[in-house]
């Protein structure tokens, strides 16, 4: 249960006012904790940038069931989870049960498409083999030279800026603080995380720190090596189109294919906004959005539908998501007494809130992690790895200089 105590401005501190974040902050204040959140722009971050496709079946990759299954248990939540939080805040939050088309442009793509049905169908998920004429009986826009496809009705989406501002409202409603800031350190005494000082220097003390940054999780002053995690930033790059009324329908549900190497997708907003994404580039900290993300976004676009080249471009973003050395999240206590992750989310970050909330609120309350997250402790990495040990294939290395801890903001998505 939450222990109050004078010497406490509040229970829990959460670091990183991003969905991650602020689902962890309503539902810990849900539990009657006392919460603040630090954060210069509360709902900005990688989530204005997101796609927001809950695709825990499309998104499964070879040597990842073991995330597969916290996929799962958080795209099984989600109906709940989105029903509840638009009550809470009092708007829509542009959920979707449309499902997942994918589909392949040539004979390669088609084989690499039977070898991913073929992992679902051994991992006991639900997805149909479709023929090329079958695919595009169900969406008349994609290209005459569709080989085939996979439907799989399960995979929804969410709008993630929707869902950043609804989390937002749920918890100034809870009675969660807002501080509208930057953290610049952690504080700690006596081998216990008590805290943050801000980059206006304000002192923020709590009996427990929620460490949920993001890609800036790895860069806070003040943690100390031993327990600072190893996340780094994936730059992705988007584009947004409009689709006039008078040619909605365009898609029905969300598209997608891998287009020579590349993974590419669509997905229709109820709004008539069609997202197109995402890059994946392994840059540090830039988020420049360059002509070159943007061209061979729309080229593969292009070929798997190339009817968008008639609709009006009307947003480009480039934003960071937070990658780990395994892909997967980094959840609950960590070995310095008061400070807990919530990070590392990479691609699944939209996908994985409502079971996050859940998995960290159980452990701000008991201090253990609930047994569908025992597999992301994030002591499964014990210390930070060292430059060279950080991501798969020769990532770079991640940057753990001090340095302030921001929302992800950026003018141009993931």
């Amino acid at each position: 249960m939450p222990v109050s105590s004078s010497a406490h401005a509040s229970d829990v501190l959460v670091i990183g006012g991003g969905i991650i974040g602020l689902v962890t902050a309503w539902r810990a204040a849900q539990r009657g904790f006392s919460v603040t959140v630090v954060d210069p722009e509360p709902g900005g971050g990688a989530a204005r940038v997101a796609a927001g496709m809950l695709a825990a079946v499309t998104e499964l990759h070879h040597g990842e069931q073991t995330l597969l299954g916290l996929n799962l248990a958080s795209a099984e939540r989600y109906p709940a989870f989105a029903a509840e939080l638009a009550e809470a805040a009092g708007h829509d939050l542009g959920y979707r049960r449309c499902g997942t088309l994918a589909v392949a442009l040539d004979a390669d793509d088609r084989a690499h498409l039977r070898e991913l049905h073929a992992l679902q169908r051994r991992s006991g998920l639900d997805s149909q083999w479709l023929s090329g004429r079958e695919c595009r009986r169900l969406e008349p826009m994609l290209a005459p030279g569709v080989r085939g496809g996979l439907r799989v009705d399960g995979d929804h989406q969410i709008d993630p800026r929707r869902l950043a501002a609804a989390l937002v409202t749920a918890c100034e409603r809870a009675g969660v603080t807002l501080h509208r800031d930057a953290a610049e350190r952690l504080t700690v005494a006596r081998d216990r995380a008590t805290g943050a000082v801000t980059r206006g220097d304000a002192e923020l003390t709590a009996g427990q720190v929620v460490l949920a940054a993001g890609s800036f999780s790895g860069r806070l002053a003040g943690v100390p090596d031993a327990v600072r995690p190893p996340v780094r930033p994936v730059k992705g790059q988007v584009v947004r189109l409009t689709v006039p009324p008078r040619y909605a329908p365009f898609l029905h549900r969300t598209v997608r294919a891998v287009v020579r190497g590349s993974e590419v997708y669509l997905v229709p907003r109820e709004n008539g906004e069609l997202v197109i994404g995402a890059t994946s580039e392994e840059l540090g900290w830039d988020t420049t959005v360059t002509a070159g993300g943007v061209y061979e976004l729309l080229r593969d676009a292009h070929e798997l539908v190339p009817g968008l080249t008639e609709l009006p471009l009307t947003e480009t973003r480039a934003g960071l998501r937070p990658g780990s050395p395994d892909n997967a999240p980094l959840l609950g206590p960590t070995d310095l007494d008061g400070l807990l992750l919530a990070t590392g989310h990479f691609r699944n970050g939209v996908l994985l809130t409502p079971v996050t909330g859940d998995v960290l609120a159980h452990a701000l309350a008991t201090g253990e992690l609930p047994e569908v997250a025992r597999p992301f402790t994030p002591q499964r990495f014990g210390a930070a790895p060292a430059a060279s040990a950080v991501g798969p294939s020769a990532a770079p290395a991640v940057d753990t200089s001090p340095a302030p801890v921001p929302a992800v903001r950026t003018e141009q998505p993931v």
